[in-house]
């Protein structure tokens, strides 16, 4: 397990400034001030959230305020502790970089007061599906453990926690990643390397740099779950110390888990050993290769940390997925609807529709995120019967994907299931994975894919279980 290590942060009745007031924002407030720091925490934005998260700081004893950073009290901080969700170019950002003042992320402050061992999963597609995944193997074994980071629960609740877990599986972003020192996984896992966050990093090479971060302490005890079938995952791991386990669709003659020629997800953790057997790939309730590779990657990391193969494979069989992820809602008139709001790049539309054999009516929109979309063109043209684009992103999806397949704009979600429900025929998924982010419109992915699913419902006269 790890050893505190706060020391080197900050002192006690050391001035530190939080910045952002979301969940993690809050957590790492009340993280530091339990540890004897004169925390000022501040947020930008004056929303509900903020204002409840001024009320409920303010009452512990924390100075927090909404709508306003008090730049000269930050500048005047021993440490800032900073929220994913402030780009690096924000305006407070550039000022406290020229200050010279140190900037962490949240889960670096966490990780320096953490006691358990550490799952880090990061890569572009698929951190949240995985990370679940591989806290649910890990439970189902019976080992004392928790999932945390980018998938809600923040990791500085974790390290508040009187009696903290044997083992954290943590979602990393490359935003966290950005601005972490210290932290150092006992297993890490790199999932894939895509083009995303282009709105955000000036070019793919910063965006992979980030991701890149997740080797940055590793020494000869670190353990490596890696995708083998992406080859630059592999390329960004070539000379990282550590023990290395490759996952692979074919079998591998290397340490790590792939799909046999029976089609059974197997393990390996000993080249002197025959591979242990979990499951085979039918028996997976997750639909798609890339979600059989994500089976791969959590398994490993499970059987790391302790889990036998037995239960690796009754884990996996168990676990139906998460809300918004190729999840599931309704078949109506012999058509597929499905929900896959958080498909918001490029690379994670274009697995959700191979993973149909049916044909595909694809609904694609949203916000733009600076990568183009003519590398869906050839999956388009194998599986899709037509595309329905939708938000700010339309003009550009129409004006790249126009003369390869049939084309309509909606104008609101309402038009988006009807037009679908329009072309869609017998036998078809219609298959809501945007490959943008939702802001144009909604919230986040989940109010985009609630919306959805409540339109879906509406056509076809059925009560949502979501409320308007």
């Amino acid at each position: 397990m790890n050893t505190e290590n706060s020391l080197s942060l900050f002192s006690s009745g050391d001035p530190i400034s939080v910045l952002g007031l979301g969940v993690s924002g809050v957590a790492a407030a009340r993280l530091a001030y339990a540890h004897g720091a004169e925390v000022y925490a501040s947020d930008a934005s004056e929303g509900p959230t903020q204002r409840d998260a001024v009320k409920r700081l303010t009452a512990e004893g924390i100075d927090a305020e909404a709508g306003h950073h008090d730049v000269d009290r930050i500048l005047a901080s021993r440490l800032v502790i900073t929220s994913p969700g402030i780009a690096p170019t924000a305006d407070i950002r550039r000022a406290i970089k020229d200050a010279a003042v140190p900037i962490v992320a949240e889960i670096e402050i966490a990780f320096r007061y953490l006691k358990s061992h550490v799952i880090g999963i990061t890569g572009t597609n698929g951190k949240t599906t995985t990370t679940a995944l591989c806290g649910h193997l890990l439970q189902r074994a019976g080992v004392n453990s928790i999932t945390a980071g980018n998938i809600g629960r923040p990791l500085s609740e974790v390290a508040m926690f009187e009696n903290q877990p044997d083992w954290v599986v943590v979602e990393l972003s490359s935003f966290q990643l950005a601005d972490v020192e210290s932290f150092r996984p006992t297993i890490g896992v790199l999932l894939n390397l895509a083009t995303d966050h282009l709105d955000r990093y000036p070019t793919l090479e910063c965006y992979h740099a980030d991701k890149a971060r997740l080797f940055l302490n590793a020494d000869e005890d670190s353990q490596w779950v890696l995708n083998g079938n992406d080859a630059e995952v592999l390329a960004m791991a070539d000379a990282v110390p550590g023990r290395k386990y490759v996952a692979s669709i074919a079998v591998r003659e290397e340490l790590g888990a792939f799909v046999n020629d029976t089609g059974h997800l197997v393990q390996r953790l000993d080249l002197d050993t025959a591979p242990e057997p979990w499951i085979n790939v039918d028996e997976l309730q997750l639909v798609g290769e890339h979600n059989v590779m994500n089976g791969l990657l959590a398994g490993l990391a499970a059987a790391l940390a302790g889990c036998e193969s037995e239960a690796v494979g009754v884990g996996l069989a168990s676990f139906d997925g998460l809300p918004h992820r190729l999840q599931r809602v309704g078949e109506y008139d012999r058509v597929l609807w499905i929900n896959d709001s958080k498909g918001t790049n490029v690379s994670a539309a274009k697995c959700a529709i191979a993973a149909f054999q049916r044909p595909v009516v694809s609904v694609l929109g949203g916000r733009h995120k600076g990568e183009s979309y003519a590398s869906l063109v050839p999956v388009l043209q194998e599986r899709a019967r037509s595309v329905i684009t939708f938000g700010e992103a339309a003009p550009q999806i129409v004006r790249e994907l126009s003369g390869v397949v049939s084309i309509e704009i909606a104008h609101g979600m309402e038009q988006v299931v009807e037009l679908a429900r329009e072309v869609a025929q017998a036998g078809d998924v219609v298959l809501f994975s945007p490959a943008c982010s939702s802001f144009d419109m909604f919230s986040n992915y989940q109010e985009r894919g609630h919306s959805f699913e409540r339109c879906v419902k509406s056509a076809y006269g059925e009560n949502s279980e979501y409320e308007a």
